[in-house]
């Protein structure tokens, strides 16, 4: 049954990687940012916000999925931190976009 999920799990990631936005009208380019770091990862305990930080201080959306894909939230981070107290113990994966430039990280809340 382990195996079961371990297999539903690397197709779901598979299919992320084979993603290239074109499908939801996304304009930004799939380069990288520049300096982009999302901490603390793995959050623990009661930890309200995640830092999101990149060499320039321009406003970068975030999309919230969960593991199969589903949107969960967006937000536009005008700080270096996003709320994610709405969010329940699990891997989630953000979609961040900045200056026409995407890029994807994994957060896991513990």
């Amino acid at each position: 049954m382990k195996y079961n999920y371990f297999l539903v799990i690397v197709l779901v990631l598979l299919g992320f990687t084979a993603f290239d936005g074109t499908a939801q009208n996304n304009t930004a380019t799939h380069l990288s940012i520049e300096g982009l770091s999302v901490y603390p990862n793995p959050v623990i305990g009661n930890t309200a916000t995640v830092s999101i930080t990149s060499n320039r201080n321009s406003l970068k959306t975030v999309a919230i999925y969960n593991v199969l894909g589903k949107p969960i939230q967006t937000a536009i981070a005008t700080r270096k931190t996003l709320d994610i107290s709405s969010l329940s113990a699990g891997v989630y994966i953000l979609e961040i976009t900045q200056d026409n430039r995407s890029e994807t990280r994994k957060l896991i809340i513990k």
